[in-house]
């Protein structure tokens, strides 16, 4: 971390710029830590159990950049990333051991009041909401199996009042889906607007090229992607949203063609905020066949491990219900508690429960302790839907625990 943070410096140092640029030079990024253990129940004569999928360990990343105003209405960034797991370290260890492990998660310039209204990003950069089930890429908090933030290419466009917004973006992406496509370029839109105070609408379409249609030709130029449209009623001290999504697939932009392109997921959360407690419900169906970018990763083991992906949760998708609850008792102190069944989506099977506890106690306004316990009860003995090119079995017939103690710092 201390060589990642040094690069910065002499970068800033470095650069060839006026003396007003560098005052407005800003260090800025986040230091996440976590370690994690998971107990499990072995299967009998199998060396490959639930456990083999989780990590257990100390892993970390680190975000470091600069922001510069480079002129009037325009801003530079420029982020690195480092993330590994804890293996100790050698007297004299050279950066180069380690310079595999550091990548460029940002690279971009912002042109603010283009043309009186626009703002544009062009570069490398993140992207979407974290919490968001379809679409995001960026850096995730609390999850031990998430190490390295992703990002894309892109150039964005957006015009925002006070009651609407529109971001138009295009570029390339490297990430493998969960039906094994592997998008080179896309673009997409994403339109925000505030009904009335309390009523916000969403509405989203992404578009993705040069995808392997799987039919052993080889790479194809083919349209696929997701649309959908999130509603949210959001009153002082109460929260109800519903999301839709869907897929598409074709060689003519918008069409299903063909049973894989129609998969749709349905997002339902509520939740109600009542002095220092809040009660929070969610409800997930997917079909098996549903692939989007979403980091809507559900309690500290189940969710966890498909990264966003929870449609991999069984051949036949998932249906999810989630109950909790989060309790401030203290200033500094919010403790939360989680119930989650998980099924597939016709319930064909028993349902798997999980159930977790979380504390977390915010230092300052930059430091935050976090501390989690998990036990998952498989209802199971059908294998997990594994992704093309993952060789765990990951059978869902013995228990898990599962903890993790972790800090964040954002500077």
């Amino acid at each position: 971390m201390k060589k990642l943070l040094g690069l910065l410096v002499v970068l800033a140092v470095a650069l060839p710029a006026s003396a007003d640029v560098l005052k407005n030079v800003e260090i800025k990024g986040e230091i996440q830590t976590i370690a994690s253990d998971v107990n499990h129940n072995e299967v009998d004569g199998d060396p490959i159990t639930p456990a083999d999928i989780y990590n257990a360990g100390t892993g970390y990343r680190v975000l470091a950049g600069l922001s510069a105003n480079l002129v009037e209405d325009v801003t530079a960034n420029l982020t690195f990333q480092q993330a590994d797991m804890w293996n100790g370290a050698i007297a004299g260890d050279s950066y180069l051991n380690h310079e595999g492990n550091t990548a460029l998660a940002e690279a971009n310039v912002v042109l603010s009041n283009l043309f009186d209204c626009f703002e544009a990003t062009i570069g490398r950069q993140f992207y979407g909401e974290e919490d968001s089930a379809v679409m995001y890429f960026g850096p995730n908090h609390y999850n031990a199996e998430g190490m390295y933030a992703p990002s894309v290419d892109a150039a964005k466009l957006t015009y925002a009042d006070d009651a609407k917004a529109l971001t138009v973006i295009a570029g390339k992406i490297d990430l493998t889906t969960g039906l094994g496509l592997a998008p080179n370029t896309f673009a997409g839109a994403d339109f925000r607007m505030n009904l009335t105070d309390a009523i916000k609408l969403q509405a989203y379409l992404y578009d993705f090229n040069n995808v392997d249609d799987g039919t052993g030709t080889g790479t194809e130029t083919r349209y696929v992607g997701f649309y959908g449209a999130k509603l949210s009623f959001a009153p002082e001290a109460f929260l109800l949203s519903a999301e839709y999504a869907r897929n598409f697939g074709g060689h003519k932009f918008l069409k299903e063609e063909g049973k894989e392109n129609r998969g749709y997921m349905l997002k339902v959360d509520g939740a109600v905020n009542v002095e220092a407690f809040k009660v929070r419900g969610a409800f997930l169906y997917e079909t098996e066949d549903f692939w989007a970018f979403g980091n809507y990763t559900p309690g500290l083991l189940i969710g966890h491990v498909f990264g966003g992906q929870t449609n991999l949760y069984s051949a036949e998708g998932v249906r999810m219900f989630n109950v909790g609850i989060d309790v401030n008792p203290f200033e500094k102190w919010t403790f939360s508690l989680d119930g989650y069944s998980f099924q597939d989506r016709f319930g064909h099977h028993s349902a798997t429960f999980e159930g977790d506890l979380v504390a977390k106690y915010q230092h300052n306004e930059y430091v935050q302790l976090f501390a989690g316990f998990g036990y998952a009860k498989y209802g199971t003995n059908e294998p997990m839907n594994a992704p093309a090119g993952v060789t765990y079995k990951g059978y869902l017939h013995k228990d898990n625990f599962k903890g993790q103690l972790g800090m964040l710092i954002n500077f």
